[in-house]
């Protein structure tokens, strides 16, 4: 066996990206991530759709070898391919418009899901106890580890966050829980499987049609982030006595800068002006300019999203 499969079997995250057109955002959240995440612990998977920006992007690329790049061809089998294959313990998704900004304790969460694993779906770093103060949910406390811990039942969630259960920001969970959802979604059948598929030819002779996505909504295929988050979502909270009750958390790690937008397939508030298009970002990288994680480290959000008022830039 070689080095990198025995690293790769010691990972205890898959992490699997998500990015489109944002290579001075797909840099913050790496390099924020691997400031709070141990790289020893974490194996990144970048799903990256090409489009705009590609010689920003290759150069990215090459400051995190240790990523594993994956140009997007079919998302639908790309995505299933790394979550068929994971052999961690646990998987995180990420969006590349997310920066952390505190520490993160893996063995605190590991420990958490070992003493819990009977109620908890996942270990969210985007809620604590400030931003949910108004929330009206019930929350519960426990130690793990001689460190406070939270949870709440998401299926009894009074806000649109915490009845959310499924998400691709900044939630861990169990691997072998994100299959089984996953293949809940889905029409397992494999008459319907070979010929409504995201890669059956007579949906890839309808891939730029509003036809071809009814079919695969009506069958459960997801085909972008945007679905693999919602429908799945949607199928936890239909399906709720199949799935443990708790989400747990014990302060908030991360935010979304959502500042620009790259989909416009789902409706999505953020901060858009003239000065955070893609576009507008991209030259900025080009010359140098990169966001600012000290900066938000110290000012940390209070928010599972926040938008301009903390995106810093500085030089490189």
């Amino acid at each position: 066996m070689s080095t990198h499969s025995r690293n790769l079997m010691q990972k205890l995250i898959t992490n699997i990206v998500f990015t489109k057109n944002r290579p001075l955002q797909l840099e913050a959240y790496l390099e924020s991530l691997y400031r709070y995440f141990p790289a020893e612990k974490i194996q990144t998977h970048i799903i990256y759709k090409p489009e705009l920006f590609s010689e920003e992007y290759e150069s990215l690329f090459k400051k995190y070898p240790d990523c594993i790049i994956i140009r997007e061809n079919d998302f639908h089998m790309d995505c299933l391919s790394i979550i068929n294959q994971a052999d961690t313990k646990y998987i995180l998704f990420g969006i590349d418009d997310v920066v952390f900004f505190d520490s993160v304790d893996l063995d605190l969460i590991d420990q958490t899901f070992r003493e819990h694993e009977n109620d908890i779906l996942g270990f969210t770093l985007r809620f604590s106890l400030e931003s949910l103060k108004n929330s009206n949910d019930v929350i519960d406390d426990f130690t793990v580890g001689n460190q406070k811990v939270y949870c709440l039942n998401w299926k009894n969630g009074q806000t649109a966050h915490t009845r959310y259960p499924f998400e691709l920001c900044c939630t861990i969970y169990p691997t072998e829980l994100v299959k089984r959802i996953i293949s809940g979604t889905m029409n397992n059948n494999p008459v319907i499987k070979k010929f409504f598929s995201p890669n059956a030819p007579l949906i890839k002779g309808l891939r730029k049609t509003k036809f071809a996505r009814k079919i695969l909504k009506s069958f459960g295929y997801f085909f972008s982030p945007n679905t693999l988050e919602s429908w799945p979502c949607r199928w936890c909270q239909n399906n709720g006595d199949q799935l443990p009750d708790y989400t747990y958390f014990q302060k908030l790690c991360a935010s979304a800068m959502q500042v620009n937008m790259v989909n416009t397939s789902n409706k999505s508030v953020f901060d858009g002006s003239a000065e955070y298009t893609v576009e507008a970002l991209n030259e900025k990288y080009k010359q140098g300019n990169k966001f600012d994680v000290d900066s938000i480290a110290i000012n940390k959000p209070t928010d599972t999203s926040c938008g301009q008022q903390y995106f810093k830039l500085i030089k490189k």
